[in-house]
């Protein structure tokens, strides 16, 4: 994993493959301009601007320019980006899109610095959080054919005249902590299905969080039907691996709140009977995208001491075709006595959710979240970049919301229609897991609040479209697997414990 390391700004220092520049624009005229602030000396600046003029570089935000070497550096390659705003608008986001589609294109340097405008502790947090989200690479299933595999840098060393500022270096560590977080969702998300069944998803959380002050705990398919998990039991029962149920609960000594966060891990969705089209089953790996999410927050939020109370859910399971499988038209119980009438076996995610959202409410928390890859609605809605959030609350869809936009996720807030309540009536049960044809991001949202008390804040949080990229890299986001949510939550569960304590 690639080590994050703060040290003075020295561009002679020949330790480096590649020195990544954040160039900014000028405000009288836009034009390309390397602020003072990121410590490079006046000589250095304009030989970088009159190689980047020369070779007609852009001011376009993320443009990368490689320069093969310049006078006074000793860094054998420049990676220079366009931060795409002047040194004092430049946002943070705008610097973490900047580092990130730098170290994204850095492939083959091994050791990397950079240097970016600006000395804050957010500055330099933000600047380093996007180099290490850009260098993330996945490799673990390249074979004797790959002749040169992407691997991730060891080191990125952030450059900055603050380098010895303890404040400065307390929030480089938090965004540490996030980010290697992010590249384990990630990582688990781009595993193949053959690799990552339930059991070795439930596995993988537990040794995520192991040594931290976290209890943890995994019901098999035997504690699962004794304990009368409907839901989660009917989605698996057509796979020879069977689902599981992980629970992950962190106790500090002090805390303001308990927050309980559940998430949607389907390992691998065929579709189940009603099978889905075999192009729309490629990427469906990322079904557990809600499930790594939570997983990996929580192992931040331990790591980073955070002073609330967490139990977090991971329903896992695999949704297959097969001789056991659930059908169209059975009714399943669900956990806490509701039942349901399966009219699609593809609208499973919301079968192991409510199952999770009723055992997370017997712990009594303050707030619930639920983190899933739920509808392809989501995607027609907001596309692929914007997630959704819907709640009972609407103080928690916007904390959500303002928590999300601190740390550069887009969530986007969407109402809970009574009047499509309705859709979800069966004639034979209390309950069926599809509605109408409209507004299925909407009805799935209504269907999940079923399984909560109205008493208690919850926010249902729809990553479907952000949870994978399918298209080409962009920022610091890689193809495949993007960790959507983890970044979101720890901050929500920071904002949420600190409001908690006034």
């Amino acid at each position: 994993m690639t080590a994050l390391r703060l040290a003075a700004v020295d561009p002679t220092n020949s330790g480096f493959d590649a020195l990544i520049v954040g160039v900014s624009t000028r405000k009288r005229d836009a034009k390309l301009d390397i602020a003072a602030s990121t410590g490079l000396g006046h000589a250095e600046r304009k030989r970088i601007l009159a190689g980047l003029v020369q070779v007609g570089a852009k001011p376009k935000a993320g443009t990368v320019t490689k320069l093969p070497g310049v006078s006074g550096i000793d860094a054998p390659l420049l990676i220079c980006v366009v931060i795409g705003a002047t040194e004092e608008e430049a946002t943070l986001e705008q610097l973490r899109q900047a580092a990130g589609a730098a170290t994204l294109a850095a492939d083959g340097a091994a050791k990397i610095a950079v240097v970016m405008p600006g000395n804050s502790p957010a500055v330099v947090a933000a600047s380093a959080q996007g180099a290490l989200l850009g260098a993330y690479r996945f490799e673990s299933f390249r074979g004797v054919g790959t002749k040169k595999p992407a691997k991730a840098p060891a080191s990125i060393t952030m450059l900055t005249d603050a380098f010895d500022d303890r404040h400065v270096r307390e929030a480089l560590r938090q965004a540490e902590i996030v980010a290697h977080e992010v590249w384990f969702a990630r990582d688990l998300v781009n595993a193949p299905p053959s690799a990552l069944h339930p059991q070795e998803l439930a596995e993988a959380a537990v040794a995520q969080v192991a040594g931290l002050e976290v209890e943890t705990e995994i019901l098999d398919e035997v504690a699962l039907k004794e304990g009368k998990y409907g839901g989660i039991l009917a989605v698996g029962q057509g796979s020879i691996n069977p689902p599981r149920l992980v629970r992950l609960a962190y106790r500090p000594a002090r805390s303001t709140i308990h927050i309980a966060l559940v998430g949607k891990g389907i390992t691998f969705d065929s579709g189940g009977l009603s099978l889905k089209p075999p192009t729309s089953m490629e990427t469906m790996k990322c079904d557990m995208g809600g499930a790594a999410a939570v997983i990996a927050a929580t192992a931040a939020i331990a790591k980073l001491g955070l002073p609330a109370k967490v139990t977090t859910y991971a329903a896992c399971a695999e949704n297959m075709p097969s001789g056991t499988a659930q059908r169209p038209g059975d009714v399943l119980t669900t956990l806490g006595g509701t039942t349901v009438e399966v009219l699609n076996t593809d609208a499973e995610g919301r079968l192991v959710l409510a199952d999770a959202l009723v055992r997370a409410g017997q712990d009594e928390p303050d707030v619930i979240i639920d983190v899933a890859t739920l509808t392809g609605a989501q995607m027609v809605a907001l596309g692929n970049r914007v997630s959704a959030v819907m709640s009972n609350s609407d103080d928690l869809r916007d904390d959500v919301v303002r928590s999300a936009e601190m740390v550069g996720e887009q969530f986007w807030p969407m109402p809970l229609p009574p009047e499509l309540r309705e859709s979800l009536d069966s004639p034979i049960a209390d309950l069926a897991n599809i509605g109408g044809r409209v507004g299925g991001m909407l009805t799935a949202g209504l269907f999940l609040q079923e399984f909560v008390d109205p008493q208690t804040p919850w926010a249902h949080l729809d990553i479907a479209g952000p949870a994978f990229n399918d298209t080409q890299p962009h920022d610091y986001t890689p193809k495949g697997g993007t960790g959507v949510a983890v970044r979101t939550l720890v901050q929500l569960v920071k904002d949420l414990a600190d409001a908690a304590s006034k």
